[in-house]
C-alpha cells in the first residue's frame, strides 16, 4: 500500500508541476515564476490537507522531497518550453494536450491520496478532504497567473475529482485500498477526458 502511495504521490507531483510550470509559461513569466508556480501547484493540495487533517506541519516542511521533485520538473519544463518555442504553431497542439494530460493526472493522483491520507488519519469527510487535495494546488496556480480557477469553469473539473473521491470512499469498504485508489484515479480520468471530448460544462448565464 505504501509502494502504491509513493507512485501516486509521484504522478501527481510531477504532473501537477508540469501544468504549473506551463501556467507560467503561458502567462510569460520569467524562470522564477514558473519555478514558483509548479512547486505551489504540486505542493498546495496537500499542505491544505495536511491543514485540514491537524498534520502539523504540513508534511511538505518536514520532508521537501516532492518539493525538491516539482522545483526539478518544472526546470525541465522552461527548458523544453524554450526550445520547442522557435517550433510555432506545429507544437501549439501538443502543448495544449500536454497540459491536459497532466493535469488530469494530478487531479486524479492527489483526489486518492487525499482520500487515503484523511482515512489513516481518521479524520472525517473523506470526500472534501480528496477533493480539497486535489483542486488545492490547481486553485493557487490559477489565482497567482491570475485566471479564474478551473474549478468554476472547465470540463467538469471539480466533478470529476468527486465522482472518483466518491468511487474511492465506496470501494475501500469492500475491496482492497490498492483497488479502491486505482478505481478512483481511472474514474477520475475517465469523466475528465469524456467531459473534454463532449465539452460537458456545468450550466452558466452567458451576458
Amino acid at each position: 500500500m505504501d509502494l502504491l502511495f509513493a507512485i501516486f504521490e509521484i504522478i501527481g507531483t510531477v504532473s501537477f508541476a508540469i501544468s504549473g510550470a506551463m501556467e507560467a509559461i503561458r502567462h510569460r513569466m520569467d524562470l522564477f515564476g514558473v519555478v514558483m508556480l509548479g512547486i505551489i501547484t504540486a505542493t498546495g493540495g496537500g499542505v491544505l490537507r495536511d491543514v485540514v487533517i491537524g498534520a502539523i506541519p504540513p508534511r511538505v516542511f518536514r520532508d521537501p522531497t516532492c518539493a525538491v521533485l516539482a522545483f526539478a520538473v518544472a526546470i525541465v519544463v522552461f527548458l523544453a518550453m524554450r526550445f520547442f518555442a522557435s517550433k510555432g504553431d506545429r507544437f501549439v497542439r501538443t502543448r495544449e494536450y500536454l497540459y491536459f494530460f497532466a493535469d488530469t493526472a494530478g487531479l486524479a493522483a492527489f483526489t486518492v491520496l487525499g482520500i487515503e491520507s484523511a482515512n489513516r488519519a481518521d479524520a472525517a469527510l473523506l470526500l472534501f478532504v480528496g477533493m480539497i487535495t486535489a483542486t488545492g494546488g490547481g486553485v493557487m496556480r490559477d489565482v497567482l497567473a491570475g485566471s479564474v480557477p478551473s474549478i468554476f469553469r472547465k470540463h467538469i473539473y471539480a466533478l470529476a475529482s468527486a465522482a472518483g473521491a466518491l468511487a474511492d470512499i465506496l470501494l475501500m469498504r469492500i475491496a482492497s485500498p490498492e483497488l479502491a485508489m486505482l478505481t478512483g484515479f481511472g474514474v477520475v480520468v475517465i469523466v475528465r477526458m469524456l467531459a473534454a471530448h463532449f465539452r460537458w460544462n456545468l450550466p452558466r448565464i452567458e451576458l
